[in-house]
């Protein structure tokens, strides 16, 4: 087969552009070869529930999906009875970038909360964690977080403790969707068990995908007794997986060693220089009529752009609006992105935006 794409090229756009780690795909590669048993009965899989208790503690149990909607349509499916709900943030990535998957096939009522940085409180929770025991009002019975969000920033092992807390003793559960979470534990520099497993949360998604994995996720139970089902609803729901090994694989490949931690604390690092930068140019005069919207804890920066500049960026760069109507954007920087992407980036930039 020809290469019908220039590798030299890199946008912004998202992580999931990126291709795979090469260490990924030989780890592909590795597990190729003879038979083994398929569905998960293999010593890959196997494998891989070792890795991921030795990251988030003894008794967690992981099941390899094929993307982040499955994932979390599986893992929250798993978490309600057919009359629950689940509480998230309007940003949420479940409530506006899933299609209609979680309602449409797993049958799950979402309880929106509006929020300024995508971030849920205790005190957010409280207005839609209510109304139990009515018939006519579907049952609030897990919030769901991202981590890291999908507004760029981050909790603290503390506040996700604190909406633990409150989430138990209303009877609720704790789910995380954990797309970027290795981007969060490089950022706030702890271990994944430091803000998930040991602040009591319940069940993960967590992403392989935009951290270097050709694809593949896996729903990790954290808390055995918050999930049921779980092995006939990743049937159910169309992920799961006959050659199972290759997904494993390319999970062990990340978590087995720092692969995982190197590619977040260099993605996140690349999006800190695309944000300084833009702010050195905005202090110097290079840079002009740019703003950000969001703090960059992650690998994401979100900026607003002047009038007519986003599209004629677009002609170099790709990336996405975030809201157009304010010309809002959002960058983000992957594993493979490099110091001369951000710096060829915001030379473009500036020759846009300079009077």
């Amino acid at each position: 087969m020809s290469i019908l794409h220039d590798s030299a090229v890199r946008g912004f756009a998202s992580d999931n552009y990126s291709g795979i780690h090469p260490e990924v795909l030989q780890a592909i590669a590795d597990a190729n070869g003879g038979h083994q048993v398929a569905y998960g009965e293999d010593q890959y899989t196997e494998r891989l529930q070792e890795v991921f208790q030795q990251h988030f503690g003894e008794g967690v149990t992981a099941f390899p999906v094929f993307n982040g909607t499955g994932a979390n349509v599986v893992g929250l499916q798993a978490m309600l009875p057919r009359w629950g709900a689940v509480i998230s943030a309007s940003t949420a990535h479940i409530n506006v970038d899933e299609g209609g998957a979680p309602e449409r096939v797993g049958g799950i009522k979402l309880l929106t909360v509006p929020t300024d940085d995508g971030k849920l409180t205790p005190e957010l929770v409280d207005r839609e964690a209510w109304g139990w025991g009515d018939e006519h009002r579907a049952q609030p019975l897990v919030v769901s977080i991202t981590q890291s969000t999908e507004l760029g920033t981050l909790y603290t092992a503390e506040e996700i403790r604190a909406l633990a807390d409150h989430a138990h003793e209303r009877g609720m559960k704790l789910h995380v969707d954990g797309a970027r979470l290795s981007n969060a534990a490089a950022a706030l520099d702890v271990p994944l068990r430091a803000f998930t497993t040991d602040v009591g949360v319940d069940v993960l998604s967590f992403g392989g995908t935009k951290n270097g994995a050709m694809l593949g996720e896996a729903v990790v139970v954290l808390n055995p007794s918050a999930a049921d089902g779980l092995l006939f609803g990743r049937k159910l729901n169309m992920q799961l997986a006959s050659k199972m090994r290759f997904v494993s694989a390319q999970l062990i490949a990340l978590l087995e060693g720092d692969l995982w931690l190197r590619n977040a604390r260099h993605s996140n690092a690349m999006a800190a220089r695309l944000r300084s930068s833009v702010e050195q140019g905005l202090a110097e005069g290079s840079i002009q009529g740019v703003s950000f919207s969001q703090p960059t804890q992650a690998n994401g920066v979100f900026a607003v752009l002047p009038d007519g500049v986003a599209d004629r960026l677009r002609e170099s760069f790709r990336f996405y609006d975030w809201d157009a109507a304010r010309n809002e954007v959002r960058w983000m920087c992957s594993f493979d992105t490099q110091e001369s992407d951000v710096d060829a980036f915001v030379a473009a930039l500036s020759a846009l935006t300079k009077r």
